[in-house]
């Protein structure tokens, strides 16, 4: 087997989470953090010496005081019983919110830091991870001329996609909600494992699922994220093969960008959202809006605090004549990603399916009767779900500014792998602790707040460094030469996660038609790292696509496999792996420095001599 079948079998990616259970000490024991009980019940445990009150926040049963054992000094609090699901949680500590420092799991978003709990429903659930064939989840980067600088997104490929190398196939875009990431939609939305459940179960069409970075200033869908997909992957470029939808803003977004492009989209799904009443030519002409729409479909609960707008905005597209299908729920706790994948299972067996679609379409019921007590979206209640942001870090010409808002914090210092001890922080008269570190503007590093001596990860930075233990956050200068936001328009490569293996795979972009091998390079994750950590703190994709496209190293695969299939394949003249061990280096400043050395390194030696070899151009081939 030649290195190019073996590496694309490798990066045929079984994305697989385990379930949320990590290990904490107790006194000799080794306790998990969460234990799922048979009656359907939780307990939590939870270490920490230094608090006086400490809270458990978990959405099936919102705040709750814990007790702490003085024998083992363990923090404890039993809760539910809670049906079978995913539900984010958190622990509050003197007031101020924790994750689980124990717990793998976390929810990608740009301010709240919540863990994930997962109480498993013995394969009955349309989120389990079952034994079927797996798709792949690719993380993208892209320019876009919309926000003049790099966009990214995640894309999940269907389990024929490498196999089947004619096929094409239909695109589903689905947004996440305000001060989510591109992220959430495959770490708590799942939507990668209901896909491959029902694909199994020949209950739903093979499909592209493209999940952008919702946020409003870097929104870019129909001018730049979509040429982009359609260029790079084998996609049916009609509108009967395209469909959009989201959750909360995303779903907005969806239906928004749907309905001012039936051009593009016949199929437009709403989770939990509704849209404007004012779009042109649209909701006035009902006979030609329902002739393109093959599913209008639309989704929200009773309890859920956008439910009066959904269901005015369900009222408002009867009273038009234009058709949709509604379903209610009252049982997922509102406005939440219980809410979401629920969804995702009802909508995803209809979309690029006529004959069900319209079945759906023609069984469809009235909107509600209005009772007058339904919950409606507010200024006020944005206000109080969304407050005024506080920006941290903060990078200016002064240096970079950390800032964690917590009034009845005693002290408040910033731990920094820079530093060789932790800084003391100000409060000023709002309760917002700050700090400038006028060195290391340029450097990438992790860091937190200690709080009354308690860790916690900066609330207002989306990034978070993917670490076994505590996850600390990350600070990158977004105008670092070596951060994607700077790099302009260049082609960029991929990046694959295998968490079933432990692995991370990244291959350079190429140009289309060149027959050049890439070089190999394995990254050694450090004691505490995950697969992950090497991309997203150390940024090696962001540092091989910008080395890349200056032309000062050679197209490369990097990834943290362990290379054991690479055992008894003779090696390549020319092309022998190069490896770089993150235990090495002290600092994630001095790995990054480790990594450009090296791959400018390989950027001078000679190409060998032997008959260069296809596959790994752009697009398709990757």
């Amino acid at each position: 087997m030649n290195l190019i079948i073996c590496l694309r079998k490798t990066l045929c990616v079984l994305v697989v989470w385990g379930a949320s259970v990590a290990l904490a000490s107790a006194q000799s024991e080794q306790l998990p953090s969460t234990v799922c009980n048979a009656d359907g019940t939780v307990t939590f445990y939870y270490r920490n010496d230094h608090a006086k009150e400490v809270l458990v926040d978990v959405q099936f049963a919102g705040r709750n005081p814990m007790k702490r054992d003085s024998q083992t000094g363990l923090w404890t609090a039993t809760l539910g019983p809670a049906a079978p699901d995913m539900y984010p949680y958190c622990f509050i500590v003197d007031g101020v919110s924790v994750m689980d420092p124990e717990n793998p799991q976390y929810f990608p978003n740009e301010g709240f830091k919540n863990s994930l709990l997962e109480i498993p429903g013995n394969g009955a659930l349309p989120h389990d991870i079952c034994d079927v064939n797996h798709g792949r989840i690719e993380y993208v980067h892209y320019y876009s001329k919309v926000i003049d600088g790099t966009n990214q997104a995640v894309v999940y490929l269907p389990p024929s996609y490498q196999t089947e190398r004619q096929k094409k196939y239909p695109v589903f875009y689905l947004i996440s909600g305000t001060t989510d990431t591109e992220e959430v939609y495959y770490k708590v939305g799942r939507v990668n494992y209901i896909l491959d459940n029902l694909i199994a179960q020949k209950k739903a069409k093979e499909m592209i699922v493209v999940m952008p970075y919702g946020n409003p200033s870097h929104f870019d869908l129909i001018s730049d994220l979509m040429p982009y997909i359609e260029q790079n992957y084998r996609t049916q470029n009609n509108r009967d093969q395209r469909a959009i939808g989201g959750f909360s803003r995303g779903g907005n977004q969806a239906l928004y960008n749907g309905l001012t492009n039936l051009d593009k989209f016949s199929y437009l799904c709403s989770y939990s959202s509704f849209t404007s009443t004012d779009i042109p030519n649209v909701y006035d002409n009902a006979v030609e809006t329902n002739k393109q729409i093959h599913l209008f479909w639309l989704g929200v609960g009773t309890d859920d605090f956008l439910y009066g707008n959904a269901r005015d905005y369900m009222q408002f597209l009867d009273d038009k004549g234009i058709r949709s299908v509604k379903e209610l729920t009252n049982d997922k706790y509102g406005h939440t990603w219980m809410n979401a994948k629920y969804f995702l299972s009802k909508t995803l067996p209809l979309l690029f399916n006529k004959k069900a679609a319209e079945a759906a379409m023609k069984e469809a019921q009235p909107a509600p009767a209005k009772t007058g007590s339904e919950k409606q979206f507010t200024p006020g209640v944005m206000a109080r779900l969304f407050p005024r942001p506080i920006v941290s870090p903060d990078y200016g010409e002064q240096g970079i500014t950390f800032r964690f808002k917590a009034p009845d914090a005693r002290k408040v210092e910033l731990e920094c792998e820079m530093l060789p001890e932790n800084i003391v922080m100000q409060r000023d008269s709002d309760g917002v602790w700050s700090v400038t570190l006028s060195d290391y503007l340029f450097d990438t590093f992790r860091y937190c707040f200690v709080v009354d001596s308690t860790r916690v990860a900066d609330p207002s930075n989306m990034y978070l460094s993917p670490d076994r233990g505590f996850k600390y956050s990350v600070a990158d200068n977004p105008a670092s030469p070596f951060n994607f936001a700077s790099q302009g328009n260049i082609q960029h490569g991929r990046t694959s996660y295998d968490l079933e293996r432990g692995e991370a795979w990244y291959i350079s972009a190429m140009p289309r038609g060149v027959m050049r091998m890439p070089r190999m390079i394995q990254l050694v994750p450090g004691e505490g790292d995950t697969m992950e950590s090497w991309f997203k703190v150390g940024g090696a994709d962001a540092i091989a696509d910008r080395l890349v496209a200056d032309g000062k190293t050679k197209p490369c695969v990097i990834t943290t496999s362990s290379m054991d299939f690479m055992q008894g394949m003779p090696q390549m003249p020319g092309f022998e792996t190069k490896v770089l061990r993150a235990d090495d280096y002290p600092t994630w400043t001095q790995r990054r420095r480790a990594l450009v050395k090296l791959l400018l390194d390989l950027g001078k030696e000679p190409d060998p001599t032997f008959p260069m070899m296809g596959g790994f151009g752009g697009g398709d081939d990757f």
